[in-house]
């Protein structure tokens, strides 16, 4: 009896894989009424569960236990509820997680995952491997950001984080002070039935939903960004001497007596770069490029390295800066003051009139920067041609116009994309947006820092063999996906653009686009769309050069204060100067592949904690503005509505298809438009369109646009202005 029981209690769940049933249930569905039978039944279920065919829990009851797979990664979750799990395995490759296929998974978590063999879906054009997730086997994070609500009957966490699909339930023993409408901080121990919601305790109360301050504290609490260092790192700093020893001095090139400056926005702190320049052989010219030394001060494998690799980079939020070194570092004995000898690491680039280069030196120097400049003190000295420094200051714009024009020869893409900037009242509310202008003063800088990190990157790269490895840390940027380039051409034509489109893509294409678009009502929205083509530049210890750039050699070596992989590339560079050891070398090229991963990733979530702080404050801003009128470009488009940014704030809204009362519209994806069924009128991609004001959400950083009507057909084009 027993074992034809349990055969057909197999076939049961072998035709139910990830479906949970209580033992009255399975009962029912196998036609079981006898109590007799029903106990015999209980039997083999307890058997199989202990067999490990089947797995229990109290909340759900039995399940078909899935078959070890033994493959392991990490989940990547999206906003949409579905997930990849990275394997390290090339056979598999990424896995796709369909939403009914994730367990108790978070966005982040360790996983076992056991494949569906058969499923096999083209999705674009790649093949994905599919699977379902039958184990958790580390929680990337146990705390969550979100608003406190409460039902009828029970209070729980709507979590901030999109890629977190479930509510937390917390119970009223554990709400910890917090009242629905807070902002709060959740904890949960465990989540072992997927059926239910995960359950958590309030840890910490930010403040009230919607305030903008409490909003900003939520994105660094939801980004799990550092608000303090620890005590141990605050106890190696403090004993750091504050002078620079004689000793030092003499191990160094003393370039106190060099003229060299600093040129930075007006309300910086951290000073990592000092510029000179110098008249060499009729009109050749000696470029220096000089960084503060951060690795003078931040030893390998100390606390303070562990930190600083732990953060990865400085945050910059939209009215605060999580930093990545501790103030006495980044704004005091690293920060190159005005009149102050600091420690530097020095590139000294000669250049001819034609812009080729030489020699160069690459040294650790001790130098005096003579002037603190303002982006906006150095615009008015060339513009006058007067003022301190003016020859100088004349000689590196003349440096940099030579250098950029090079560079845009070998196809260097240079996308001009405009930043805004808030002024804050008295209470931290932003009451101005202003768009930050590309000065000459930030050209020539750029230019100065781009031939400095391209020059360190050849410095070690350039000449040597494929079997020469030679470890170091590169900032590459892959050829763009000729499929997304494809897609990016198309949409260009409906502009009357064109982009040649080839399997051998050169960034001349690219440049060639952008040129052409500069000073046209699209601009802006091409210039989006193209860098959504384009492949993210990361950091790799394996160079392929850099295709934005077109430089075969680059890396970042001018940012140590606020950058890790910047001091790691000022450690290696003192290495190679003294003769790297066999030992050095092998440990070097062991640990730089996490080094760069770990700083590819922290630098992403930095820019997107940027981002989430920015939408707070524009949101803020817009809510004194409801009811007024703005001209805008249309940012984007979705089977929703559209997205909209209003010319001159580079603040985006939505205008919902549902309050585009007028006509039913359709949206039309390949042609990045919505079309009125009856009326045909169109809203496409890039057109110029009046919008109001009608609702914000400083919570959910959201704004919503609402068309104004005109007696046309269709939104006027117009060019937008100039930023």
């Amino acid at each position: 009896m027993n074992n034809s029981l349990e055969q057909r209690v197999t076939e049961f769940f072998d035709a139910h894989p990830r479906e949970a049933f209580k033992s009255r249930q399975v009962a029912k569905r196998l036609s079981i009424r006898d109590e007799e039978d029903f106990q015999a039944l209980r039997e083999v279920l307890h058997s199989m569960v202990e067999t490990k065919v089947l797995s229990r829990s109290r909340g759900s009851g039995y399940s078909r236990k899935s078959p070890s797979s033994g493959i392991q990664g990490r989940l990547s979750m999206s906003k949409q509820g579905y997930g990849y799990v990275t394997v390290s395995s090339s056979e598999f490759g990424d896995v796709y997680i369909g939403p009914k296929s994730l367990g108790t998974a978070l966005d982040g978590d360790t996983v076992e995952v056991a494949l569906f063999a058969s499923h096999r879906s083209e999705r674009g054009s790649d093949k994905k491997t599919e699977g379902e997730i039958v184990k958790v086997l580390e929680r990337a994070h146990s705390e969550f950001v979100g608003t406190l609500e409460q039902s009828k009957n029970f209070f729980f966490v709507a979590v901030d984080d999109r890629k977190i699909p479930r509510d937390i339930y917390v119970p009223q023993e554990s709400l910890g002070g917090a009242k629905p409408g807070d902002k709060v901080v959740v904890a949960f121990e465990s989540w072992d039935n997927e059926l239910l919601n995960p359950e958590g305790r309030i840890v910490e109360v930010i403040g009230r939903s919607g305030d903008s301050g409490a909003e900003v504290a939520s994105v660094i609490k939801a980004f799990r960004l550092p608000t303090s260092f620890p005590t141990s790192v605050e106890s190696y700093v403090k004993n750091i001497p504050d002078a620079i020893s004689a000793e030092e001095i003499r191990q160094r090139r003393d370039l106190r007596s060099l003229v060299c400056f600093t040129i930075d926005p007006e309300d910086a702190k951290d000073f990592d770069d000092a510029i000179s320049i110098e008249r060499v052989d009729g009109d050749a010219v000696r470029l220096g490029v000089h960084i503060a030394d951060v690795s003078a001060y931040v030893k390998e494998e100390s606390v303070l390295d562990s930190e600083a690799f732990k953060r990865g980079t400085s945050v910059y939020l939209a009215n605060q800066v999580v930093p990545m070194l501790p103030e006495k570092l980044s704004n005091d004995l690293c920060s190159l003051k005005a009149n102050v000898d600091r420690l530097a690491y020095s590139c000294i680039i000669e250049v001819t009139a034609k812009g080729k280069i030489t020699k160069y030196e690459i040294v650790r120097s001790v130098i005096n920067s003579k002037r603190r400049f303002t982006y906006e003190d150095v615009e008015k000295i060339l513009d006058a041609g007067k003022g301190e420094h003016s020859d100088d200051l004349a000689k590196l714009w003349s440096l940099a116009q030579l250098l950029k024009n090079h560079r845009m020869k070998s196809g260097s893409i240079d996308f001009d994309s405009p930043e805004a900037k808030f002024r804050y009242d008295e209470r931290g509310k932003p009451v101005e947006v202003r768009i930050k202008h590309r000065l000459k003063s930030h050209q020539l800088v750029e230019e100065c820092m781009l031939m400095a990190n391209r020059t360190v990157a050849a410095h070690i790269g350039k000449g040597r063999k494929e079997t020469d490895i030679q470890p170091f840390v590169y900032r590459i940027h892959d050829t763009p996906n000729v499929e997304k380039l494809r897609e990016l051409s198309v949409f260009v034509e409906k502009f009357g653009h064109k982009l040649n489109v080839s399997a051998s893509v050169s960034s001349k294409d690219l440049q060639k686009l952008l040129n052409e678009v500069k000073g046209t009502p699209e601009e802006n929205v091409i210039n989006e769309v193209s860098l959504r083509a384009m492949a993210k530049a990361i950091y790799s210890e394996r160079n392929i050069g850099h295709f934005g750039l077109a430089f075969d050699y680059y890396t970042h070596f001018t940012s140590p204060i606020r950058r890790y992989p910047d001091l790691v590339v000022h450690r290696m560079l003192d290495e190679y100067s003294k003769g790297m050891s066999h030992s050095r070398r092998e440990h070097f090229l062991a640990q730089l592949p996490e080094i760069c991963k770990w700083s590819s990733d922290r630098e992403r979530v930095a820019m997107e904690a940027e981002r989430a702080s920015v939408k707070v404050m524009q949101a803020e801003y817009m809510k004194q503005h409801l009811g007024d009128e703005f001209e805008g470009i249309i940012s984007g488009v979705t089977n929703y509505g559209m997205y909209v940014e209003i010319n001159d704030l580079l603040v985006e809204g939505m205008i919902h298809v549902r309050n585009l009362g007028d006509d039913y519209y359709e949206h039309d994806e390949k042609h990045y438009s919505l079309v009125g069924r009856r009326t045909g009128r169109t809203f496409r991609l890039g057109d110029s369109i009046s919008v109001k004001v009608v609702n914000v959400n400083v919570e959910n950083r959201e704004i919503d646009f609402a068309c104004i009507e005109s007696d046309a057909s269709a939104p006027k084009k117009r060019k937008p202005k100039r930023r």
